[in-house]
């Protein structure tokens, strides 16, 4: 009888300047779920300032399942006015498909909001679309709620 391989193990972990590549191909597959337009073919040399660069304007964590990048989510400190506070705008969590339910969305949003406390945010906030319905059940079954807004862009 065949010996089954363990699975490598995976941990959650600050993302680093080499995971770049596959924090962008996880952009791809994040903006491909979502129904997005593609991600801009530089995303990594545009992603490396921003994370990594003096100052960087965001954080990021990701999931290493033995040297694969299999998830990973980012943010950035925000001010709300109407609380006079900082908040942390989650602008990112996604994990591929084959490794879902495995506990890695929970545990990138636990190292979010643990950082987020760290940090002395009031709280954490983010958006998902209203289609996706296991999102919404994860963000409540985690203890979070709801807002209805309708999220704008306008293109410069």
């Amino acid at each position: 009888m065949p010996v089954a391989t363990p699975a490598p193990p995976a941990a959650v972990r600050p993302a680093t300047v080499a995971d770049l590549p596959a924090i962008a191909r996880l952009c791809a597959a994040h903006a491909a779920f979502e129904k997005a337009g593609p991600v801009p073919a530089d995303l990594a040399s545009r992603l490396g300032p921003a994370l990594f660069g003096p100052g960087p304007r965001a954080r990021c964590l990701v999931v290493d399942r033995g040297g694969e990048l299999v998830g990973y989510a980012t943010w950035s400190r925000e001010f709300a006015t109407w609380q006079g506070a900082e908040y942390v705008h989650l602008d990112c969590l996604f994990v591929t498909e084959p490794h879902r339910g495995g506990g890695w969305g929970r545990a990138l949003l636990e190292a979010v909001v643990e950082a987020a406390a760290a940090a002395g945010a009031a709280e954490v906030q983010w958006q998902t679309p209203d289609w996706n319905t296991d999102a919404v059940r994860f963000y409540h079954r985690a203890g979070a709620r709801g807002r209805p807004k309708v999220r704008f862009s306008l293109p410069l």
